[in-house]
């Protein structure tokens, strides 16, 4: 498995936890700001990457041949 999509699931699989945590145990305020300050875009960010490594199966030698350069 790619780097980059292995760290990407990690992160997602942290994120959701991290969410999941703050809403079934209800934690300090102060906890749960926190906790959707970093998990949430984090989570929205990992979950981007995935989506954007997987791509039509077409594509999949251009990829690898050629990395991501932008918008």
């Amino acid at each position: 498995m790619d780097k980059l999509k292995l760290i990407s699931y990690l992160i997602f699989i942290i994120s959701l936890a991290g969410i999941i945590y703050a809403l079934l145990f209800s934690p300090p305020n102060w906890i749960v700001y926190a906790i959707s300050i970093i998990f949430i875009p984090t989570g929205i960010l990992s979950l981007g990457l995935i989506v954007m490594k997987r791509g039509p199966e077409e594509d999949e030698e251009d990829k690898n041949r050629e990395p991501f350069i932008g918008y």
